[in-house]
């Protein structure tokens, strides 16, 4: 959600924060905010602005100079969105300044018992309790400082700290949100997200939660809450800075959606076993004996994620036999939920630190569970914390609203349940021709995007909507969940998603035609059931935009979308209805990679 970015080395810093928090817009965020100094220093030099990051670089000074500092993008939680909310936040002698993400609990006691010593706040915020504790504490090192403050503290954190008596360094601490080191030649990074870090190194430390780390120009190290040093060992990440790039597109969105087909390629290479009609998943650690005696799967995901796991969970019981099926994670981890020695539970984010996600997972491990993890960032929180998982592959996605992530997530799900499936029952013929559907995936995404002029203009026609109805049954079903999320994410047009089969039972009272409906109607043996709703809906006058493989007498338009086969239908069909909400949201002149509201790392409750 907020964005971090720290520097400490030779060069002049404000420039790299600033690009460092241009690289981390698409996470969503209300204002931006700069704090630097240097050895030479007599203090620290800060500037904040409600507002973009081209609204933060209007307002520095020409001779704004430092060789160390810490910056900011804020997305509010406490307080308004504000100069005076944004961070850094400083102590009452401009000694200290702190950037944070996430949500501290008890931050009202503590602000109340620092009121009563006579601390005087300047903003609503969470995170300026956290700079006046480090400032009162009585510790002689800034390490210790930040040590006992963030021991005082309950919550999620991922912050970054600079002192004015203590300018060789930087000192940062995690705790439920992303901070990642980047390892440089004498100058070292930190940030939430690689994305900020993969300009100037390739070489990252991904904190744990509960650790610490100071940085200095030529040197890191890594240590507990508690003190106690840690072994931190630089890893090398595959995505590049040019991966960041819109590569000629208008919109990262619009980028995103057209690199499916490469995706993927991506997501299913190396992985496929034509000798046993199968695939490999080394990194599920997860033997045959095991998956056999696996007598149920859940899927926990939230938003995107959740509706990936709702047909990853359908391919499981269609391909392996297993009961299965899927649950928001921000519901399952306050319910108290049976969890059970048989059970498999797959946790669900394109990060890999989406808090509720993380924190059903950390639950689950308590309680003895299995988890894997199905994730797009290496080293992420639940990629650490899980048992075994798969990675998707699909390269950086910056904008908020995910597309080709979540098509991978589906194709991962797939790969699961031919592996789980023909560990099982799954006859070899049938493992066959899913391994061929699979290879057919990318040519026919291809397909799909050379309709994008038709689907461009049907956007025009309804663009003027004010709300939509999508249905779908069984595999249709999620489908039109996600499409319906990313109509309302990008365009701000009200939209639901209901069963087809229980449009009889209320919906209907909602037809009429300025409500237009798409229908999700796959060439399946529920073919003539989908085709009956859609009778339904004629008769009262509705409108229909049809997703199918021929064309349907009922429907107004029909989009066409390649035949593949029946279990992996649904991952191709949610595809068009992207480029659907995406020329949707461009003819309403949306912010199309930062919608409004929103977030693309979901990091706090």
């Amino acid at each position: 959600m907020c964005g971090i970015v720290g520097y400490i080395g030779r060069r002049e810093v404000a420039p790299l924060l600033l690009e460092g928090l241009q690289r981390l817009e698409y996470r969503g965020y209300d204002s931006a905010g700069i704090a630097v100094t240097s050895p030479k220093a007599s203090g620290l030099k800060t500037v904040k602005a409600k507002g973009r990051v081209r609204d933060l670089e209007a307002k520095v000074p020409a001779r704004f100079k430092g060789t160390t500092g810490i910056a900011h993008t804020r997305w509010a939680t406490h307080g308004a969105p504000s100069d005076v909310n944004a961070h850094p936040h400083l102590d009452a002698e401009g000694k200290v300044a702190v950037v944070h993400n996430g949500i501290i609990d008890n931050a009202s006691d503590l602000r109340r018992k620092l009121e009563a010593d006579g601390v005087e706040f300047l903003s609503e915020t969470d995170t300026e309790v956290l700079v006046h504790l480090i400032a009162r504490s009585t510790a002689e090192k800034l390490e210790d400082k930040v040590r006992e403050t963030v021991r005082l503290i309950e919550g999620t954190y991922g912050i970054a700290v600079l002192h004015a008596d203590f300018p060789d360094r930087i000192v940062v601490a995690r705790n439920g949100s992303p901070v990642v080191l980047g390892i440089g030649e004498k100058e070292m990074f930190v940030a939430s997200d690689i994305a900020a870090l993969v300009a100037h190194t390739r070489q990252i430390v991904t904190l744990d939660d509960g650790e610490m780390a100071t940085l200095k120009a030529d040197d890191f190290r890594t240590y507990t809450t508690e003190g106690t040093r840690t072994t931190a060992e630089p890893t090398t990440v595959e995505w590049e800075a040019a991966s960041y790039d819109m590569g000629g597109h208008d919109t990262y969105m619009h980028k995103e959606i057209h690199e499916q087909a490469e995706a993927v390629d991506r997501v299913l290479r190396g992985r496929i076993d034509d000798r046993f009609s199968t695939v490999h998943l080394g990194g599920l650690n997860l033997d045959a004996r095991e998956a056999r005696r696996i007598r149920r799967v859940k899927i926990l995901g939230c938003g995107t994620s959740y509706h990936a796991g709702m047909i990853g969970a359908q391919m499981i019981e269609e391909l392996a036999r297993i009961p299965a099926d899927a649950e928001p994670a921000s519901e399952f981890r306050y319910r108290n939920a049976v969890v059970d020695p048989d059970t498999l539970y797959v946790a669900v984010s394109q990060s890999g630190e989406t808090y509720d996600v993380l924190a059903a997972v950390q639950e689950l491990k308590r309680k003895g569970a299995r988890v894997l993890g199905v994730v797009n960032v290496v080293g992420s929180a639940i990629a650490r914390e899980a048992d075994g998982g798969i990675y998707v592959h699909a390269g950086p996605e910056v904008c908020v609203v995910s597309t080709k992530c979540f098509t991978n997530t589906t194709v991962a799900f797939a790969l699961l349940a031919l592996h789980l499936g023909r560990t099982r029952d799954l006859s070899v013929r049938d493992g066959k021709r899913i391994i061929e559907g699979l290879r057919r995936l990318p040519g026919q995404i291809s397909e799909i995007m050379k309709q994008e002029e038709e689907i461009r203009k049907l956007a025009l026609e309804y663009a003027e909507a004010r709300s939509m109805l999508f249905i779908g049954r069984v595999r249709g079903y999620p489908v039109a969940r996600e499409a319906s999320l990313k109509l309302k994410e990008v365009s701000y047009i009200h939209a639901e998603a209901y069963p087809a089969s229980e449009l009889k039972h209320g919906p209907l009272a909602l037809i009429e035609p300025a409500l237009p409906t798409v229908a999700i109607v796959p060439d399946d043996d529920l073919l003539e059931k989908n085709r009956a709703a859609m009778e339904e809906i004629k008769a009262r006058s509705g409108r229909i935009v049809a997703v199918a493989h021929q064309d349907q007498e009922k429907a107004d338009h029909t989009i066409l979308v390649p035949k593949n086969e029946d279990e992996l239908d649904p991952i191709l069909m949610g595809i068009p209805l992207q480029l659907l909400a995406y020329h949707t949201a461009l003819a309403l002149g949306r912010d199309i990679d930062k919608p409004r509201n929103l977030a693309k790392s979901v990091t706090v409750e």
